[in-house]
């Protein structure tokens, strides 16, 4: 997969992309990678990308002229990429949408900064992604997120063959509780179940942990759950034992 940015501050990426798995998945030539500064498409001495906003108003907009040149220069080299905004209109992200983006064969990333980008730029988007009801000062921050979601997906990115599969939200529940050594800590121990070696008790351990935190933590998440007769039927169980206390 080729994942490209498009933004005036790429030298944030140099950390992230640059460390732990994203640094090993461009290593093993899984992605190829590249941060494109938007500023290399201006045609003044300042390189300006922003200016007042029409009708005034508090702060800066990105400017649309760069940003359509940009994306001409940068799509022509190579197949057609998927064009990505990230705005707080945009679709919420999430697991299911982190899955579709893995299935692309190229990513470009449109960052924007200050209060906003010129809306007629948008023209040029292919999916328009909010990481939630929040604001953040660039638009930077919220593609790094997204594309460490994307990239742990790709086969060969993460040690385990099944890694991004028993994770949080991977089958539309919170993941079940994680242990390691030592088997007892201040007086904390680990669950026996999984010291016993019964692989199938442990299995039903770890699906029962992960309903039963869904249901306290996210019970919003049930709704849309994929779940089995045994897993109703231990969620009813819980509902039952809650109604009983006093």
């Amino acid at each position: 997969m080729i994942v490209e940015t498009l933004s005036t501050f790429p030298g944030m990426y140099d950390s992230v992309m640059g460390s732990s798995m994203m640094r090993i998945a461009q290593e093993k030539g899984i992605i190829e990678f590249r941060a494109h500064d938007l500023r290399d498409w201006t045609h003044d001495r300042h390189r300006t990308t922003d200016d007042d906003p029409y009708g005034g108003g508090a702060g800066l907009v990105m400017k649309c002229e760069p940003i359509f040149e940009a994306h001409e220069a940068i799509a022509a080299r190579g197949p057609r990429p998927t064009t990505v905004f990230l705005a707080p209109c945009g679709r919420r992200f999430d697991d299911a949408l982190a899955c579709e983006l893995a299935r692309e064969e190229r990513l470009l990333f449109v960052c924007g900064h200050y209060e906003g980008i010129d809306e007629r730029a948008y023209a040029l988007a292919d999916r328009t992604i909010s990481l939630g009801d929040y604001v953040l000062t660039s638009g930077e921050l919220a593609s790094m997120v997204v594309i460490d979601a994307v990239v742990r997906k790709l086969p060969g990115v993460l040690g385990a063959a099944t890694g991004a599969l028993d994770e949080s939200f991977s089958d539309g529940l919170l993941e079940h509780p994680q242990y390691t050594r030592p088997a007892s800590f201040r007086g904390m121990e680990v669950p026996a179940v999984l010291l016993s070696g019964d692989h199938g008790a442990v299995a039903r351990w770890r699906r029962e942990r992960s309903l039963e935190r869904t249901a306290r933590l996210r019970p919003d998440l049930l709704e849309g759950a994929e779940l089995s007769r045994a897993d109703r039927e231990f969620l009813q169980t819980l509902s039952k034992g809650a109604s009983e206390r006093p």
